[in-house]
């Protein structure tokens, strides 16, 4: 089997997967420290005012706003969105004015350095940045550093694999495959987004020899080889899509779909499965043996920012080991800052094991950076789905 060749960039947003293992099975060491421990936050940083946030709407649960409200006496006013386009739709109409950070998914920064609403930090006022895991710190650096500085901090890392309902797919974990969501017996039954729904067969059809493409990675060369590349996934999608029970548009769509409307099996990202599996919900997230998808999310400073003292005290407050703890437990996804793994609640740290049985965390597949073209001529190929 041909070898695929990661770039700089999918190679460190790896390493900090595999050192989430490493914590994990360390975390003992360090001793179980209970989430409402006291955040150290400088009395400096307490300068009241307020800070806009355009945020993905399950990033920031409960309590990790509200403790750093209490501890700062900073009113974070949030805006919510579910999709990286919808989030770039709303900043192409505003020019960013009304917000102070924004929260683009990492391998969208050649579409963000095109909407030029962004402005660089200012790296002597993040107090805390040495606090990332420096594979996160060099993914971001890589992809996010422009003419005059950094416009990137990471937030938080998931993945999108397969989550499925344990009392109604009847399938083997052990033989899980995006290829398991077009087995005959879920006809009718599964959920996904349109542009992940294409990427899980062009996966699929890479690793089983249907359609060998360096998995997926020869559609990012350019419009030919997308076309090449995704035609086929494209007809495969059409003729299936009967299968499809429902396009998922955000998290809480994502939990719906599981628990209230029939679906058995879908792609999905780790989060809101995780969440449910968490609560009891006979629910299961699982990467397939074609690898897990990989993304991380951060945050980024606007030009049009009113409120810069407030966003310095923000990362401060983010880039503690209790604060992205918080951020993990309550949203199931992956923190960033090194220690905040030895804070999670062991069921939190047995389902990420679970949903990465053997060697699943050396077969992820970072999402790779993506061009304003490719985003293009991607949307067209899934409306095309969704309309078929």
């Amino acid at each position: 089997m041909k070898k695929t060749i990661l770039t700089p960039t999918q190679e460190t947003i790896r390493a900090a997967a595999l050192s989430r293992r490493t914590l994990l099975k360390s975390a003992a060491a360090f001793g179980a420290v209970g989430l409402t421990s006291p955040l150290y936050i400088k009395r400096a940083l307490s300068s009241s005012g307020e800070l806009n946030l355009l945020m993905w709407s399950d990033e920031f649960p409960d309590p990790v706003l509200p403790n750093f409200e209490k501890a700062t006496g900073i009113k974070v006013n949030s805006t919510p969105f579910s999709q990286n386009e919808e989030q770039i739709n709303k900043l192409q109409a505003t020019g960013g004015e009304g917000f102070d950070l924004c929260q683009p998914t990492q391998n969208r920064a050649p579409q963000y350095k095109d909407l030029a609403v962004l402005a660089p930090f200012d790296m002597n006022r993040i107090k805390n940045h040495g606090n990332i895991i420096p594979s996160m710190v060099e993914a971001a650096g890589k992809l996010w550093t422009w003419e005059d500085g950094l416009y990137y901090m990471p937030h938080c890392w998931g993945s999108e694999a397969i989550s499925y309902r344990t009392d109604l797919w009847k399938g083997d974990p052990k033989d899980l495959s995006y290829g398991s969501l077009w087995a005959e017996d879920v006809k009718g039954h599964t959920q996904g987004r349109g542009h992940s729904f294409l990427l899980g067969i062009g996966l699929w059809m890479d690793a089983s020899g249907k359609m060998p493409s360096n998995r997926m990675l020869d559609g990012y060369k350019d419009e030919e080889n997308f076309k090449k590349v995704w035609d086929p996934i494209l007809a495969f999608a059409i003729e299936h899509k009967a299968w499809v029970k429902q396009f998922w548009d955000s998290a809480d769509n994502t939990k719906s779909g599981l628990m209230e409307n029939d679906v058995w099996i879908g792609q999905t990202w780790d989060g809101p499965a995780l969440s449910l599996k968490k609560d009891g919900k006979p629910v299961n997230y699982q990467a397939p043996k074609e690898g897990a998808i990989a993304w991380v999310d951060g945050l980024s400073l606007m030009k049009a920012a009113k409120n810069t003292d407030q966003v310095y005290a923000f990362l401060e407050y983010l880039q503690t080991p209790e604060a992205s703890a918080a951020v993990a437990e309550g949203s199931g996804y992956n923190p960033v800052v090194t220690g905040a793994d030895a804070l999670l609640s062991d069921v939190a740290k047995k389902n990420f094991q679970e949903a990465f049985p053997g060697d699943a965390l050396a077969n992820l597949w970072p999402w790779p950076a993506e061009p304003t073209w490719y985003a293009e001529i991607r949307s067209q190929y899934v409306d095309k789905f969704k309309a078929a």
